[in-house]
């Protein structure tokens, strides 16, 4: 199996169950705690490049940042490098766990879009 880059927040029953099933089908797992070390604009960059998701799946909507700021009135005004510099700044604004191989990049954790992305990895 691969080696995978998880970015993640261990307090997060998501991220946890995600990394657990990441290491139950073999993958060498390389975590990064999302609050304390987010990724960069241009980490985020190639992220982005390589999800083929829209920007704005990236957001923790449901986040308290994300409400604290009240970007969901603002975010639609914003160009995405002033999007992917606020990612860059509040680790706990990205949706996670973000997983990728350096290739293929997944955001979030569904069983079934898991087993689409890293089974056979």
């Amino acid at each position: 199996m691969s080696q995978l880059k998880v970015y993640q927040y261990p307090k997060c029953s998501t991220c946890r169950a995600a990394v657990k099933w990441l290491k139950e089908q073999g993958h060498e797992l390389d975590l990064q705690h999302i609050a304390e070390q987010p990724p960069t604009v241009e980490e985020l960059r190639v992220l982005l490049k390589n999800s083929g998701l829209p920007l704005k799946k990236f957001f923790n909507t449901s986040g308290e940042v994300y409400k604290e700021l009240n970007l969901k009135d603002k975010l639609a005004g914003l160009s995405e490098d002033k999007q992917l510099e606020l990612l860059a700044s509040h680790g706990m604004l990205i949706k996670r766990p973000v997983v990728t191989d350096g290739k293929k990049v997944t955001v979030g954790y569904k069983d079934e879009q898991y087993a689409e992305a890293w089974s056979n990895t």
